[in-house]
This record gives structure tokens, C-alpha cells and sequence, in this order.
């Protein structure tokens, strides 16, 4: 019955939200239409667009902490009344939201129970749009491109200029400022900044007084992205993964015939090979829905 009510719920909020268009297109993360994949096709295609014609930009990965754990509630309801969520509605999820209580146990020894004032409930219908919601400012005043899906944030501009160095550490400072504004915390050791270009100037950005760590290498939403903007990283990643699953079934099965193999290499090893394979073939080609596989892979 609670989850019935929270798809109901859900769906009325998803309705407002798309015919008043309020959720910001940077958004990718539990979206109609979206996902990881379009987050990294659109962060590419702007980060390309300026390595390609020689221009150094440098791109920030952002990390929140505990993202979900700590939306304080008051704010949230803030968040979505400023959405023009009102009425019974946000009636029904301050209601939904009040009252949590938890308590920590070990060997059969609790303690006391405390009250929550703060998180989206984890593994709920609701929790997700009601995260967007209260993200959907994060980059309001920002001059840098944004890219978001959920939590997971990134931020890159050209640098070709001091100016423009100095642009990205002004954004980076209003996205503290939000942060701290809705009581929320950024984990800056974890946020990275990634150096494009042999022109880059290779500034030091800060965030909450600390500056940030520089990295050639980071995953993003499960893609190996260097400094280089090459795949060749991820590919040799990608052909590993699937080799190893190749040995594990060439040693854990027995009856290698081809109705057991073949289910086997396409649930368990294709995966590898055609994940993120749209940014390795951009090229469409129509007609090929009945051309067997490996006549499409030619």
C-alpha cells in the first residue's frame, strides 16, 4: 500500500514537473529519456568541442557527501514548495518524511532511538525526484557547463586566460556557497580536477578553504576518462572485464554446447564490449536491426 501511494504521488509530481519544465536540462540522473549514457555524450561533445580546435579546459568531478543522507527535510519542503508543489501533496510528504526514527545495533546491543531530520529514504519511489528538486539550483549563477546525474556533478570551461581560471574558481565557490547554504558538504578530498590541453596553465583550484587534487584518470559513471580524451583506457578496461568473464565460464562450465554458451556471452560478457560503445560509433546506420551481429560489428 506505502509503495502504491508513493508511485501515485510520484507520478503527480513527475506530471507537474514536465509540463511546467522545471528540472534543468543538466540533469541526466532518473529522468525520462536520460541516462548515464546521455550524461557522457553531452559532457564529451561540449569538452570535445573546444579540445578539438587546440583550446585547454579543465573539468571538475565534484563529490557530495552522503548526498541522499543529508537533504535536511525542512529545506526539502522548502525546495518543493518553491516548485509550486503545494496543498495535499506536500502535505503528504512532510508527513511521509516526519516521525522516521532509527537506532544503531551490534551483538544484540541497540541504542537509543533518534529521530531523522535530514535524507530522501534510500530504495523509495519518491526519493530520487525529490533529490532533483532540491539540486535543481546547484548551478544557478554558474558560469561553467554543468553536468549532472543526481548527485554525481561535473563542471568544465576553457582556460585559455587567467580570467577564465579565475571564472571556474568563482563558480566553485558558489557552489560551496550553496552547500552550505542548504546544509549540505561537499567532499573535497575526493573532488578532482582534470587538465586538458598541452596549453593548459594547470591552476590550482580550492573549495572550502582546501585546494583540489589534480588527477590524469578518473571514472565517470563506470567510463575510464583521461586527460587525453582518448577511450583506448576504457576499451582495454572493457576487454579485460569480458576476458575474465570468458575464463569464468570456460572453467565453471561443463556442458559447453551452444544453447548454454551463447545465453551465457550475452548476459555476462557483451555487456563489457558494448557499454559505452555510442561513443565509439557515432555513425548511424539504418537496416541492421536483422543483420546478424556479427555482421553488424564489421
Amino acid at each position: 500500500t506505502q509503495l502504491l501511494v508513493e508511485t501515485i504521488v510520484k507520478n503527480k509530481i513527475v506530471k507537474h514537473v514536465e509540463e511546467h519544465n522545471l528540472l534543468d536540462k543538466s540533469q541526466h540522473g532518473f529522468c525520462k529519456g536520460k541516462s548515464c549514457l546521455t550524461n557522457l555524450l553531452e559532457f564529451f561533445e561540449g569538452v570535445n568541442k573546444h579540445a578539438d580546435k587546440g583550446d585547454p579546459v579543465d573539468i571538475v568531478y565534484l563529490d557530495f557527501q552522503k548526498a541522499f543522507d543529508k537533504v535536511p527535510h525542512q529545506r526539502l519542503l522548502c525546495k518543493l514548495h518553491g516548485h509550486g508543489i503545494r496543498g495535499k501533496v506536500l502535505s503528504w510528504i512532510e508527513n511521509w518524511l516526519k516521525d522516521r526514527k532509527q537506532r544503531v545495533g551490534i551483538n544484540g546491543k541497540f541504542s537509543d532511538w533518534r529521530g531523522v531530520t535530514s535524507g530522501v529514504p534510500q530504495g523509495s519511489v519518491l526519493g530520487p525526484i525529490l533529490f532533483n528538486l532540491f539540486i535543481n539550483d546547484l548551478e544557478k549563477g554558474v558560469s561553467s557547463e554543468v553536468v549532472k546525474f543526481a548527485d554525481d556533478t561535473k563542471l568544465f570551461r576553457i582556460v585559455k586566460t587567467e580570467a577564465d581560471c579565475e571564472g571556474l574558481q568563482e563558480d566553485l565557490t558558489k557552489l560551496s556557497d550553496w552547500a552550505t547554504k542548504w546544509q549540505m558538504k561537499f567532499n573535497v578530498d575526493k573532488c578532482k580536477v582534470m587538465h586538458i590541453g598541452k596549453n593548459n596553465p594547470n591552476y590550482t583550484y580550492s573549495m572550502m578553504g582546501a585546494n583540489l587534487a589534480m588527477t590524469n584518470q578518473e571514472r565517470d559513471l563506470g567510463v575510464i576518462v583521461d586527460n587525453s580524451l582518448r577511450i583506448s583506457t576504457q576499451c582495454a578496461a572493457a576487454v579485460k572485464k569480458a576476458n575474465r568473464m570468458l575464463g569464468i565460464i570456460k572453467k565453471g562450465i561443463e556442458n559447453k554446447t551452444q544453447n548454454i554458451l551463447l545465453p551465457l556471452y550475452k548476459t555476462m560478457v557483451r555487456p563489457h564490449l558494448e557499454h559505452w560503445v555510442q561513443k565509439r560509433a557515432t555513425k548511424m546506420i539504418r537496416g541492421l536491426e536483422r543483420v546478424p551481429y556479427e555482421e553488424r560489428l564489421k
